[in-house]
């Protein structure tokens, strides 16, 4: 695999081509990804649809756009993240998550029970373990370069089904229960919007723009 710069499906080429630094993320591509309509076995992931964020995208094969996962307890996701690009932090409560770094350069941080974290830069071939229930996000750290990252998960549904982030969980605590578990006044948390919506891939860029 040509790290997923160029791939073949069928006679077709797919594209991937890096942002530009503050743009919108793209992610060119020729019709004909997803599950293969002939192979059952086979999926073409860099064609299927993505879902799109501001600091970058997401495409999956779950057992709900491939059906040969059924039952598997198995699923796998490509995330490109812009420059500036940050995943949004969350957790999984019932999988856990392998991350190998197709390309680019990112800086993880975790955190598990009992008070155990761990916060490291990695680079392209270096793989990542994100246990059951951890608290975890990664960043692109490159100011020029795109993050390409493949997810595995030991799951056949679909993220969002065992996904719980940061901004919805903050937005469902009162400002007065955040400040004193945080030893501080509430109002210091009564300019946080109240985002119930999942953010999964921010822009840095986005917000010094806006500031």
């Amino acid at each position: 695999m040509d790290d997923l710069d160029t791939q073949a499906s069928g006679d077709a080429a797919v594209r991937h081509d890096a942002s530009e630094p503050g743009g919108k993320p793209s992610f060119a591509m020729t019709d004909g990804g997803g599950a293969d309509p002939t192979h059952q076995h086979l999926f073409h992931l860099a064609g299927a649809a993505p879902s799109r964020f501001d600091g970058g995208d997401l495409r999956g094969a779950v057992a709900d756009n491939w059906s040969v996962l059924k039952g598997q307890q198995g699923s796998v996701y490509l995330a490109r993240l812009a420059p500036g690009g940050v995943r949004e932090p969350h957790w999984h409560p019932s999988a856990w998550e392998m991350n190998f770094v197709v390309s680019g350069q990112v800086r993880w941080s975790l955190v598990g029970p009992g008070g155990t974290g761990d916060a490291f830069e990695g680079k392209a071939g270096d793989l990542v373990f994100a246990p059951q229930g951890h608290f975890h996000y990664f960043e692109n750290t490159s100011d020029t370069e795109d993050l390409v990252v493949l997810i595995v998960f030991n799951t056949s549904v679909a993220e969002p089904d065992d996904d719980i982030g940061l901004v919805e969980s903050l937005s469902a605590i009162p400002p007065d229960v955040l400040g004193a578990l945080f030893g501080v006044p509430a109002d210091t948390f009564k300019a946080v919007p109240k985002n119930r919506d999942r953010v999964v891939i921010a822009s840095k860029r986005k917000e010094s723009a806006n500031g």
